[in-house]
């Protein structure tokens, strides 16, 4: 409804025509105003992204880039680069998951030095999250002098280390279910001469959670039969305020198992520092 006249509220004089809003409308633009409050507060509360760093200096391989591609399609992260230096400069603060890929564990570990691998360990201990994969795993290990000691892990075999690649079978435990959420309990992953990987000796350390253990095994190049079928493909140990989590195969080099590195990413970060 419509009136021409003048109209006096609160002493305010209104002249001109001014429109009757019926009630029902009345409540209806109320509501819109609060859902247009209620929605700009979500989206000012919405989470931060995980702010995921990727080594990527000496000592990595090529695969890297199929790391990147997989964790930049994650909405929830936000991924950088961070190298050597970068790493002994102090950068890692406020990074809530480093992942260092495959490659070679010898490599990555001498291009830290020894100021860069402690940065690390500090890193961890102070409540960050170390992601290993194959290299990133053998790195992780207290089984070499370049090792950064903070999962409780020898390798076993190590003579027989490039036992060759290819196609695997393995079995995730109840646990390992639980975390990485693969479709089935036994899955395929290819393998890229990883660590088998074996509790460690520390006692320091606590020991490893295995979360997956090969079913098959590969066996070249003068590598014993038998030998790696029943190792951990799959790790988890607290270091410290921080966890790590290693696979010693590539989650990165096959679509179907994608997801097992962005439930990694996602469990990692979710994890409180203790």
């Amino acid at each position: 409804m419509c009136f021409s006249s003048k109209f006096v509220y609160n002493s305010i004089t209104f002249p001109h025509t001014f429109r009757i809003i019926p009630r029902s409308r009345f409540i209806m633009v109320r509501a819109s105003a609060w859902l247009i409050v209620f929605s700009v507060g979500m989206a000012s509360a919405a989470e931060p992204p995980i702010r995921v760093a990727l080594y990527i200096d000496k000592g990595t391989s090529d695969g890297k880039a199929n790391v990147k591609k997989v964790i930049e399609s994650m909405p929830e992260a936000k991924l950088e680069n961070i190298t050597a230096e970068d790493i002994r400069a102090g950068k890692l603060k406020g990074v809530q998951v480093l992942v260092v890929p495959g490659g070679t564990g010898g490599g990555q570990g001498k291009a830290l030095e020894e100021k860069g691998r402690q940065e690390i360990r500090n890193y961890v201990k102070q409540g960050g999250k170390y992601l290993g994969i194959c290299a990133g795993a053998y790195l992780a290990t207290n089984d070499y002098e370049w090792s950064l000691n903070i999962l409780n892990a020898k390798v076993a075999d190590r003579k027989h280390w490039a036992r060759g690649h290819g196609p695997v079978q393995i079995a995730f435990s109840d646990k390992g279910m639980e975390l990485l959420k693969p479709k089935q309990k036994q899955s395929e992953i290819i393998y890229w001469q990883g660590p088998l990987l074996a509790p460690g000796d520390s006692k320091e350390l606590p020991a490893f959670e295995s979360l997956a253990k090969y079913e098959t095994e590969i066996a070249e190049n003068g590598a014993p039969v038998g030998v790696m079928k029943g190792t951990t493909a799959i790790a988890t140990a607290s270091f410290g305020q921080g966890h790590v989590l290693c696979f010693s195969p590539h989650p990165e080099k096959a679509e179907a198992t994608y997801g097992l590195l962005t439930a990694a990413v996602k469990w990692l970060n979710e994890r409180p520092a203790k």
